[in-house]
């Protein structure tokens, strides 16, 4: 920014002291000296864009200073050649005043929409959280005072007390890792490996759900860098998506391969795919219109993701299934994301 302000200054001295020069030098020649005129307001325009009201007024006030020698007319003139000079200095003053503050008003203006932005986007968070953390905590106070009042199974009631308080716990950890910055540790690493411990985590809510997971990996090894913990949290937010969109019967494949320059990880399910807005806020946190989870699965894998400089997206058409796909470029581990 300090450098940004210097080239700027610079510029503005050096144009007008030319623009000037020149000036002094024809300034016999009527049509010459209208078109120099206009030059001048070349830095006003770029002090208004550049630094609003102030730097408008601050550049005129040097502009003016350099064209007062020409303004006092000591060189052969009459009374239109002064009328003329006045009105210049006049009008250009009129339009450094309204560019500058034409532009600091926009500014103001959509800084006060971001503002407002924020706050709404803070207060939808609140109300997705705290909606999320309304049916636990009914959970646990019914359950604890049913214990309190002797009613009931005992080992039911803290069972169930036990699961909400790990529900509460999977929102608040949600919210967390997607509010910290990802902190990466690359080390080479064959994503066939990260692919083989994804699967084997996800393979009891698979099971559970009646959903067949398998993998479509390469017999050579693929490997990158990568930090492996962070991958895997991303991937497994992705599998398990897929598992929940896939009905009993139905199968998640997830697929593993070489490009030129990058690997490439695809998710593949065949469920009841996403409608078009379903689609479109797909990667927006805590959008979703699942009964249960916080809606930032996706967010933090596409996070994740890009701190790898990687990209992702997904192709979904309802009754279709669903498709995420992974691109991570080939990088070593001593590489840092800039």
């Amino acid at each position: 920014m300090k450098r940004k302000r210097v080239y700027f200054i610079a510029f503005v001295i050096v144009f007008t002291l030319v623009v000037t020069y020149f000036h002094y030098l024809i300034f016999r020649q009527q049509a010459s000296h209208v078109i120099l005129e206009e030059l001048y307001y070349i830095p006003l325009l770029l002090g208004s864009l550049f630094y609003g009201l102030k730097g408008a007024l601050l550049t005129y006030l040097f502009v003016s200073i350099v064209y007062l020698p020409y303004l006092s007319g000591y060189w052969e003139s009459n009374t239109l050649d002064l009328v003329d000079r006045l009105l210049h200095l006049l009008f250009s003053g009129v339009f450094a005043f309204l560019a500058g503050f034409l532009i600091d008003r926009g500014r103001n203006y959509q800084k006060q929409i971001e503002k407002d932005r924020y706050l709404a986007g803070l207060g939808q968070v609140a109300a997705i959280i705290v909606h999320d953390l309304r049916n636990p905590i009914i959970s646990i106070s019914a359950f604890a005072r049913r214990i309190r009042e002797g009613k009931g199974d005992t080992a039911a009631a803290a069972e169930i007390i036990e699961g909400s308080a790990r529900n509460m716990q999977k929102i608040v950890d949600g919210v967390l890792d997607f509010s910290r910055p990802v902190q990466l540790e690359l080390k080479e690493v064959d994503t066939r490996s990260v692919i083989d411990s994804v699967i084997d985590s996800c393979k009891s809510k698979a099971e559970e759900r009646e959903v067949t997971l398998s993998k479509d990996i390469p017999a050579a090894p693929l490997n990158i860098g990568m930090d492996s913990f962070h991958m895997q949290r991303a991937l497994i937010n992705l599998i398990n998506n897929a598992i929940e969109a896939s009905g009993p019967g139905q199968e998640v494949v997830v697929r593993n391969a070489m490009k030129t320059n990058h690997v490439v990880i695809k998710i593949k399910d065949s469920g009841a795919g996403m409608d078009p807005e379903t689609l479109e806020n797909a990667f927006i946190p805590f959008f979703s219109k699942k009964n249960t989870g916080t809606g930032l699965g996706m967010a933090i894998a596409k996070k994740i993701v890009e701190e790898h400089n990687g990209k992702i997206h997904v192709r979904s058409r309802p009754g279709l299934g669903t498709e995420v796909i992974i691109e991570l470029p080939y990088r070593s581990s001593s590489d840092s994301k800039p």
